[in-house]
């Protein structure tokens, strides 16, 4: 990550983030502890203050205590600097107040007044269901405008849980933000190794004239997980892989695979780039939506030698829940650089490991010779782009066996973060939380982006309305999947990489 050369900062006059929610999980395991790093790096303006806003109880020490051992279990470098998080925690006060309570941003208002913070990051690190509430209050406020100085806001995903509520929730941001304060965070795209999509394609001069359809046979993006559905199971028997991980980071990351370089690298120019993308997509039809997409749930299994319960068997779960734990779904992307491909989508839990790559597999050349088998198809040239874990890139490509015959095998050809660089790359948040400080929304998902995800996804689920689900396929904990996953790519010559 660049430094920051912080007289140059326009914010460098002071800074408050503003922490809605912060006795939850995401501010003690996510967001202090990418606060910590960048302050440690000194990227961060001076004096630089942490709020927190929320309803327990709390005094300036106990949030500051538990904020402190948030750093020290979930800090990235080691050994923590326990004298330097002190210095950062001094300035981090508490506001007590429900988000219903008009009080409570009065005195937030005061606050704000007595440290002489005139720019404010507000973060909702809270359930989307308070959301609006929020945002109505500061506006009511006035809070989320400074005569000398910005207000912006960060809203966590998900954005809504169909269209029609993303489009009521930006209705509700827009009342009161304008789209420039608005930093709508999908934490996947802070990932170094996302990044790196955009400086791999666009920087480098031998793959580029191959991106296209003519030399790429398809593309497989998955996403998998280990693990079930845990303490969110609630939450996740109401959303599915379709809205908790289809509609954003999936089609995120086909946006920015399939994107046209864009004019210049700023926010605007990526963003109406992976816009045009997802327009480019079209929504389906109840009959294309039910053919190619395949979905189903996980049952008891095995995951490093431990049994774990069923889906269904999971607490907050119903015991009746249709709710998909694994989706594949086909997608075409109608442009002319890539018409015909497929974009093969899938994600799931309870799988065999955690992993999220995006694998461009490229067209086989003829060598068919003589009436010989095409020795190419046991070696297929593809080129891997791993974004969790173990970062890097790797290309397959095919070399002759040492010996008399003619045999073609994989090899591979390894670029690794941690090798290169000597050390893993920074944490998603650590990134975003810094470009959101200094007005950076490249990174950040804009308003028509999550209009057209939604409308693409919606499609699916208004298909999925019909269908009869009494026999919803299953697939056993630990194994690569269902059994009709393999058959839903299988019929187009394609086989599943193995997760």
């Amino acid at each position: 990550m660049p430094e920051i050369d912080i007289n140059n900062d326009p914010c460098a006059e002071g800074v408050a983030i503003v922490i809605f929610g912060v006795t939850g999980d995401l501010a003690r395991r996510k967001l202090m502890p990418a606060l910590y790093e960048n302050f440690k790096h000194d990227r961060l303006p001076s004096p630089f203050y942490i709020i927190g806003f929320a309803r327990r109880s709390w005094s300036h020490d106990k949030m500051r205590d538990v904020l402190k051992q948030g750093v020290m279990a979930h800090g990235r470098t080691r050994p923590i600097q326990e004298d330097l998080l002190q210095k950062q925690l001094e300035n981090a006060f508490y506001v007590e107040s429900t988000f219903q309570d008009p009080e409570g941003y009065v005195k937030l208002d005061q606050m704000l007044k007595r440290l002489g913070v005139k720019n404010t990051l507000f973060y909702l690190a809270t359930p989307p269901g308070q959301y609006a509430t929020i945002v109505e209050n500061i506006g009511k406020s006035n809070l989320e405008t400074c005569p000398d100085g910005w207000r912006r806001i960060v809203v966590e995903k998900p954005f809504g849980r169909d269209l029609e509520t993303a489009e009521s929730l930006d209705h509700k941001l827009h009342s009161v933000f304008s789209e420039e304060q608005i930093y709508r965070m999908d934490h996947y795209l802070g990932k170094e190794t996302v990044q790196n999509i955009l400086a791999f394609r666009f920087g480098n001069g031998i793959f580029e004239p191959l991106w296209n359809r003519k030399y790429i046979n398809h593309i497989q993006i998955t996403m998998s997980e280990t693990e079930g559905v845990g303490t969110r199971a609630g939450y996740y028997d109401k959303a599915g892989v379709i809205r908790d991980v289809f509609q954003n980071h999936l089609l995120q990351l086909l946006s920015l695979t399939a994107m046209e370089a864009p004019a210049v690298f700023n926010a605007k120019a990526v963003r109406d780039e992976k816009v045009k993308v997802l327009k480019s997509i079209a929504s389906f039809s109840q009959e294309k939506a039910i053919a190619n997409t395949f979905r189903a749930q996980y049952v008891s299994g095995t995951i490093d030698g431990k049994r774990v319960a069923s889906y269904k068997d999971e607490v907050d779960v119903a015991p009746d829940s249709t709710t998909e734990t694994y989706l594949a779904a086909r997608l075409f992307v109608n442009n002319w650089r890539w018409a015909g491909v497929p974009f093969y989508l899938r994600s799931g839990k309870r799988l065999p490991r955690r992993m999220t790559e995006i694998a461009i597999q490229f067209t086989q050349v003829p060598l068919s010779l003589f009436g010989q088998r095409n020795l190419a198809e046991e070696a297929p040239n593809v080129l891997v782009i791993r974004i969790q874990p173990d970062e890097g890139i790797t290309l397959y490509l095919g070399a002759k066996v040492p010996g008399n015959v003619m045999m073609i095998e994989p090899v591979k050809m390894r670029f690794s973060y941690l090798e290169a660089f000597g050390g893993e790359p920074p944490e998603a948040y650590e990134r975003l939380l810094l470009d959101s400080l200094m007005g950076d929304a490249t990174l950040f998902t804009r308003s028509d982006e999550v209009e057209e995800a939604w409308r693409i996804t919606q499609s699916i689920m208004d298909a999925w309305e019909s269908q009869d689900l009494s026999n919803l396929p299953i697939y056993e904990a630990g194994t690569q999947g269902p059994h009709g996953a393999e058959d839903f790519i299988k019929d187009d010559g394609c086989f599943w990489r193995s997760i």
